[in-house]
């Protein structure tokens, strides 16, 4: 039988195609420094760009709050500092005073708010989360399900109380950009120039951030677009549509925290309560490719609500909005979720044309330390202020949203040629990308209507996978399926320095023949020698997590899947998308290591493991 299988391998293996190969990047897209105004005002006072990319590349840095000398265990391929574009650089400017006097409008009321800070500041270092809420809507809820740009109770419509900032954000900016060019080491290190777009009306989370993969000479030619001017991500996508026409720059945009949009994100209709015609789908398709499903705060692939068989649903649910008030009882919404997202999606396809909901997946982090933090065992939080296990539980007494519920997450991954600017814009166009809730898993994906024999084994693998099939971001159509159904090549490898793998899963979504959205999770590769039940659940892989001690080890699970899958309910006349869910081991979650360290019984909130995980970008199937 070896015989055999290495005949079909060498066969195989002469059949491939050169082509350029590519290798997987693991970054960040969103990180803050402190030159986000809610990053200084937590208490983040000297980690700059400068710093998140040393961080980034490995090297020792200071931690902006407790002063120690901290350092990832293991270093980024790439990354963004995508700073908020609302007062951008301002309060650091105010601080050192730095800023412009020409900003006029602004200074009383930056002054008198930045003096109340430092006042109260003196008695109490963790004072800024307070005065942080001023920021914040102050009105809870949304009567109806109307525009919240518009809705009366939207009284935090825009920053135009503190005027024109935009000479002192300028400087910021233009700072930004030199250090991404210093920092940017083609074939080493990607820094790509980014910022975050922060629009929140009524407390929806409807944020983006916006990165390209230009450099010095073109950044310098525009300012970043802010909430401050538009709320409406339309008006976002027009000014990066005339601004790349002005300037020759390129964009994209990526939503994320999805998991906290009030039904905003993923509605059926847009910001405005229009219906989504085919122009606004290809328009979001244009500059948002992908989207961001797990972060510091929160998982936004699915919850048990909206995927009730789904036994690994609630992951790392987050249920708090960004927001002040008395009435902030979080209210999942499905248009709030991924999964429910692309089922919508393939619906609205069927009635326009264009599915508005086609795009990839990656994590980031979101970390406001200045500091790409997705390792549980070295997580520094979400803010500057929660980076010690006796600020969380001091900070976890006066807030209902803390440290202990933040997840050390996530991770960008990409496949591309090369490690460049152009390499890795050009794999998130494509949406040849995927996320991972922090580890380094290695997941690849090809979907095609006939692989050759032993391709699963070869070290062909991609090669095969890219000339008999498509990549995950990728499309597959009818024309040339004859009836057949769909084949999968799945590979995933764990974190060389992580946990082994529980399992690999596919996960569906379609319309059935009465055009209802439908979904199902396959269980595919397992580690040891659990069996499948009569409906394809699967035992658990077990749990070696020494609860006094916060340690565990890889006696359970496997360090690799490598399969061929054939999808056993295809229907070939209806829409369809696949996307894989790798999951490790559990693993100590950073709130368990926090509250051994402190001698709790157990943390205040949070789970005390975790299992691990990586989602790929779908794969979407349209009958002809």
């Amino acid at each position: 039988m070896k015989h055999i299988v290495m005949a079909a391998l060498v066969f195989v293996n002469c059949m491939v195609t050169a082509e350029p190969v590519k290798n997987v990047y693991f970054g960040d897209t969103h990180l803050h420094s402190s030159y986000s105004f809610d990053a200084f005002l937590n208490n983040n006072h000297s980690a700059d760009p400068d710093t998140a990319y040393r961080w980034a590349k490995g090297q020792p840095v200071i931690h902006p709050y407790n002063r120690a000398r901290v350092q990832i265990d293991t270093p980024l391929d790439f990354l963004v500092v995508s700073d908020h574009a609302e007062m951008l650089g301002v309060m650091r400017a105010v601080h050192e005073g730095t800023f412009i006097k020409e900003d006029i409008g602004w200074m009383g009321n930056i002054k008198r708010w930045y003096s109340f800070w430092l006042m109260n500041r003196a008695i109490d270092s963790n004072t800024g989360l307070e005065f942080f809420s001023q920021f914040l809507p102050q009105n809870p809820t949304i009567e109806g399900h109307g525009d919240p740009v518009k809705h009366p109770g939207n009284n935090i419509s825009d920053l135009a109380i503190f005027g024109d900032t935009s000479k002192t954000s300028t400087l910021a900016w233009h700072d930004i950009v030199d250090t991404a060019e210093r920092h940017n080491d083609p074939g080493t290190f990607t820094s790509l120039l980014g910022w975050e777009w922060s629009s929140i009306p009524m407390g929806a989370n409807l944020h983006r951030i916006v990165i390209s993969p230009d450099g010095a000479e073109k950044g310098k030619q525009f300012l970043p677009y802010g909430s401050d001017q538009s709320q409406y991500p339309e008006d976002l996508w027009q000014w990066l549509d005339e601004t790349q026409q002005q300037t020759g720059a390129r964009f994209l945009a990526i939503p994320h925290n999805s998991n906290i949009s009030k039904g905003y994100m993923f509605d059926d209709v847009t910001l405005r309560g229009e219906p989504i015609t085919a122009e606004y789908a290809r328009r979001r398709m244009q500059w948002e490719p992908v989207v961001e499903v797990t972060q510091i705060k929160g998982d936004s692939e699915t919850r048990s609500d909206f995927s009730p068989q789904d036994e690994f649903a609630d992951f790392e649910n987050y249920d708090y909005y960004i927001q002040v008030g008395q009435k902030n009882d979080y209210q999942a919404s499905a248009a709030d979720y991924i999964r429910p997202a692309l089922k919508k999606g393939l619906s609205i396809g069927q009635q326009v044309g264009v599915n508005p909901y086609k795009f990839g997946l990656i994590g980031s982090t979101d970390a406001h330390t200045g500091l790409s933090t997705s390792e549980e065992d070295n997580f520094w939080g979400k803010m500057a202020s929660d980076s010690t296990p006796e600020t969380k539980e001091r900070l976890g007494a006066k807030i209902r949203s803390n440290g202990w519920n933040m997840s050390a997450s996530g991770i960008a991954a990409v496949w591309a040629e090369e490690n460049t600017r152009e390499a890795i814009y050009a794999a998130f166009k494509r949406k040849e990308v995927y996320a991972t809730s922090g580890p380094r898993l290695r997941v690849q994906m090809f979907a095609g209507w006939d692989f050759p024999e032993g391709a699963e084994s070869s070290e062909s693998f991609a090669l095969i996978g890219s000339q008999y099939g498509v990549p995950m971001g990728g499309d597959l159509t009818g024309r040339d399926n004859a009836g057949k159904a769909p084949v999968f090549l799945l590979r995933a490898v764990k974190d060389p320095i992580g946990a082994n793998l529980d399992r690999l899963q596919v996960v569906k979504g379609w319309i059935d023949a009465a055009g209802q959205q439908q979904e199902k999770v396959y269980n595919v590769a397992w580690s040891g020698e659990r069996q499948l039940d009569a409906s394809g659940n699967l035992p658990s892989v077990g749990n070696t997590v020494d609860m006094s001690s916060g340690r565990y080890d890889n006696l359970i699970g496997q360090s690799e899947f490598s399969l061929r899958w054939a999808d056993p309910d295809f229907s070939p006349q209806q829409p369809a998308f696949y996307y894989v869910r790798v999951l490790q081991i559990p693993t100590p979650r950073n709130g368990l290591l926090d509250s051994l360290a402190l001698e709790l019984e157990a943390p205040p909130r949070g789970a005390k493991t975790i299992q691990e995980r990586a989602y790929s970008s779908p794969i979407w199937y349209q009958p002809q």
